[in-house]
């Protein structure tokens, strides 16, 4: 059957009128060379019901962050572009941005498996850009961390009930027999013969909750998570398999976090992780990556950054609805409370912080570890940091107490050390991409008058 052509001219045409804006003015806002007036902006709300938040600049942030650290490669150690022309970059050409930062991936990539003799002897099957891993996080990231269908679509499975209740409801509907698995080894484990969802004995209630919904989401919302697999065009099986597997635990962290519901209890509590933790039966970990999805437009929460670190630095997971954005490569800076976090189990650090643009930050910091369960088990250490700018601070609980209004209190913090602006800092492991270097063989420094002067 031939496709029928789709001419909606009539239809195009009148809703620029309704925005009452001309051919050549809409070319050029297309264009950036002219700003949205206020009269558009006036008239996209009033007519669609615009969320203006949306207009504001999320991705560019991003891309200009992950610009300027692909930059800082030595490869580029002759070429320093200012930051005004990456932000044009980005939001001018963000395709050549994204192929920019996918070329640097491959020739990372294709560095890194030349300096492994295993890797550099080849492997059948490996191809250059990026890794199947990175891909998928690339795709959350750009997304701002908030896939729309899905969430919706575990807000309609929750219906106002708690996890527990859904659960139940659903294993019923499904004929799923729910039993603790025999081997410890394993977390989660379904046989499609039998109908049977094994669940570790090790694992806490939060966790079994949330493993039970990953099960459900792969059994119930097949055809909308392939149909958001389709959409984001990824370049391997292997990263459609890993980003099926995010979509899964994105429905399951919503369908345990129903958005309204969770978002009007998080602004009750003034976002009390304790709180909220003991009111959904959610680990804090859970709570807090929660709380950085809160992006659906026209009902956004506060934006909230969020990063999991190891006790090497490696940041593990990461979000951010905040201009504070996190090295994709290498460790978060060593300055930041939530390298603390080990230091003090069980209890939560509060920083206030200040990064090289003068924006300021309210930061919390925990320690999240797994207990081992037995004699020489591992234990799997991890810290997690939340935090948003000062201006949402009065609607977190945690800023109570913490004087916002003297600039010494706020920590000197950046991203990377070699993208970060500070001349002089008692913690940086390696020289600024964008200053040039003096070196004085006469006269050293000590820390602590470097730290004096930053």
């Amino acid at each position: 059957m031939a496709t029928q052509k789709l001419y909606a001219g009539a239809k195009l045409r009148e809703t620029r009128k309704r925005l009452g804006v001309s051919l050549p003015y809409l070319n050029q806002m297309e264009n950036n060379n002219r700003p949205v007036s206020s009269a558009v902006i006036l008239a996209l709300v009033q007519e669609f019901g615009f969320d203006v938040s949306e207009l504001a600049v999320g991705e560019g942030e991003r891309m200009v962050t992950d610009l300027r650290e692909a930059l800082a490669d030595p490869v580029f150690q002759d070429t320093s572009p200012a930051q005004v022309d990456l932000r044009l970059v980005a939001s001018n050409a963000p395709e050549v941005a994204r192929a920019f930062l996918t070329l640097h991936r491959a020739y990372t990539q294709a560095n890194e498996r030349l300096a492994s003799l295993d890797a550099a002897l080849g492997q059948d099957g490996v191809r250059p850009g990026a890794s199947p891993w990175d891909e998928v996080r690339d795709f959350f990231h750009y997304c701002d961390n908030y896939i729309d269908a899905v969430d919706r679509a575990a807000e309609r499975f929750a219906q106002g009930q708690t996890s527990d209740e859904a659960i139940a409801v659903a294993c019923d509907r499904l004929g799923i027999h729910l039993r603790v698995a025999t081997d410890e080894q394993v977390l989660r484990q379904y046989d499609p013969a039998t109908r049977t969802l094994s669940l570790s004995p090790l694992a806490t209630d939060a966790t079994r909750r949330f493993q039970t919904l990953h099960q459900i989401a792969l059994m119930t919302q097949g055809d909308l998570i392939e149909a958001t697999l389709d959409l984001a065009r990824f370049q391997s099986e292997t990263a459609r398999k890993i980003a099926k597997v995010g979509l899964a635990n994105y429905f399951a962290g919503a369908a345990l976090l129903p958005y309204q519901t969770f978002l009007s209890a998080a602004r009750d509590t003034r976002h009390d992780l304790e709180r909220l933790s003991r009111r959904f039966g959610a680990s804090l970990e859970q709570i807090s990556h929660r709380l950085s999805t809160l992006q659906r437009p026209g009902a956004k929460g506060v934006p909230f950054f969020f990063v999991r670190v190891d006790q090497a630095g490696t940041i593990t997971k990461r979000h951010s609805a905040t201009r504070l954005q996190f090295a994709r490569y290498g460790g978060a800076c060593p300055l930041w409370n939530v390298h603390a976090a080990f230091e003090t189990p069980g209890r939560f650090l509060r920083q206030l912080a200040e990064t090289p643009d003068g924006v300021r930050y309210l930061c919390l910091a925990r320690e999240v570890s797994a207990p081992g369960a037995a004699f020489r088990a591992p234990v799997r250490r991890f810290a997690i940091a939340l935090g948003c700018e000062v201006s949402h601070a009065n609607e977190v609980i945690y800023s109570d107490g913490l004087d916002m209004t003297d600039a010494k209190n706020f920590e000197p913090i950046g991203i990377s050390c070699r993208i970060c602006e500070r001349r002089r800092c008692h913690q940086r492991s390696v020289p600024p991409l964008e200053s040039e270097l003096t070196i004085r063989t006469g006269a050293r420094h000590c820390p602590m008058r470097l730290l004096a002067k930053c």
